[in-house]
């Protein structure tokens, strides 16, 4: 593999080199300095608000018992879920723009988080004994799939997997809304907010289900990424320096959207974060390539920032997070397709 004299390689068992540069390594050591921060601010700010003093007590098993409801069943839960499910977005839309090197290739986009939240609703109608994440699987299985069909070429034609995305998700959602209308008052109004995209009312079963999946993809992309790299140097060279194009794409493909659906099975379809993810960590390294890490931080600070702002700004206070994403998500999508337009790449 092709590397610039300022990369480096960290070695894992001798047997997996993952490349990096020092100027990432400190700009990705800020970004979780950013994200600690606002963990923080979501738990000392507000009417329940807790200090640095309480959560060393709950440490110590010392704390109060509304300490203790406030951090395990309240904002701790919240901002795990939004660090987690953000990560597991931006690392989805990460791999999905890599190995179809198609900028607009994202969850989003392709109709995928429709489908996913469209299998959740399905699920909550239906008396069939499915968890919701295995419903938000087969959701975004089945979405990734109509779209892939619909095309004719795989994912790797920006237009045409925009037009098959807008399809798909039309579908997905005349489902989810069929199911919201369908169903009683008060679960419909639950069902209603969770397709937006929410952190309400999470708990620590949500984070059990999303910090598992992390746990379980987490090896797999270390010992994916060096061939990740290869992929943008085009399927013959990276095959023949060792990449197994194909096997790669699928195998990234998989990933993504397990990594997408259990995102929205424990946070809802929050949009664009996938998007957003991998361009931003391209921007400010100022480098192309997969940046893995990088996508998963900045995912996870967008989210973090979406969720204290509906919480703390008084125009904004009781709005879903997902609002907020998919404000500034569709400007960036704006953008994006302009750009894209003018290269004529679209």
């Amino acid at each position: 593999m092709t590397t610039t004299p300022s990369t480096k390689h960290f070695r894992v068992a001798d047997k997996i080199a993952l490349p990096y540069r020092p100027r990432s390594l400190i700009l990705w050591t800020v970004v979780c300095g950013m994200i600690i921060a606002l963990v923080i601010a979501t738990m000392m700010l507000g009417d329940l608000g807790v200090t640095p003093a309480d959560i060393v007590a709950l440490i110590q098993g010392e704390a109060s018992p509304s300490v203790e409801f406030v951090l395990q069943r309240v904002r701790g839960p919240r901002v795990l879920v939004a660090i987690l499910a953000g990560a597991a977005f931006g690392l989805s839309g990460s791999l999905f723009q890599t190995v179809t090197r198609n900028p607009l290739g994202s969850p989003d986009v392709l109709g995928l988080a429709a489908g996913a939240g469209a299998g959740v609703a399905a699920v909550t109608l239906f008396p069939i004994a499915l968890p919701t994440p295995a419903g938000a699987l087969l959701g975004a299985l089945a979405a990734i799939g109509l779209v892939s069909i619909a095309t004719g070429s795989g994912l790797s034609s920006t237009s045409r997997v925009i037009i098959a995305g807008i399809a798909v998700a039309a579908m997905a959602t005349a489902v989810t809304q069929f199911v919201v209308t369908a169903t009683l008052r008060d679960e419909a109004s639950r069902l209603a907010a969770y397709l937006v995209g929410s952190l309400n009312s999470r708990d620590l079963t949500h984070v059990a289900i999303i910090a598992a999946t992390l746990v379980v993809v987490t090896p797999v992309l270390i010992w994916l990424s060096p061939r990740l790299e290869l992929i943008g140097y085009g399927d013959e060279l990276a095959t023949s320096l060792g990449g197994q194009a194909s096997a790669t794409r699928t195998q990234a493909i998989i990933l993504s959207v397990v990594l997408a659906a259990m995102a929205v099975a424990v946070a809802g379809p929050i949009a664009f974060i996938a998007l957003m993810s991998p361009h931003a960590a391209r921007m400010l390294t100022g480098t192309s390539g997969p940046h893995l890490v990088g996508s998963a931080l900045i995912g996870a600070l967008l989210l973090l920032v979406a969720d204290l702002a509906v919480q703390h700004i008084p125009l904004l206070d009781g709005l879903p997070a997902g609002v907020i994403t998919a404000g500034f998500g569709g400007v960036f999508l704006g953008y994006l397709l302009v750009t894209e337009f003018k290269k004529g790449t679209a």
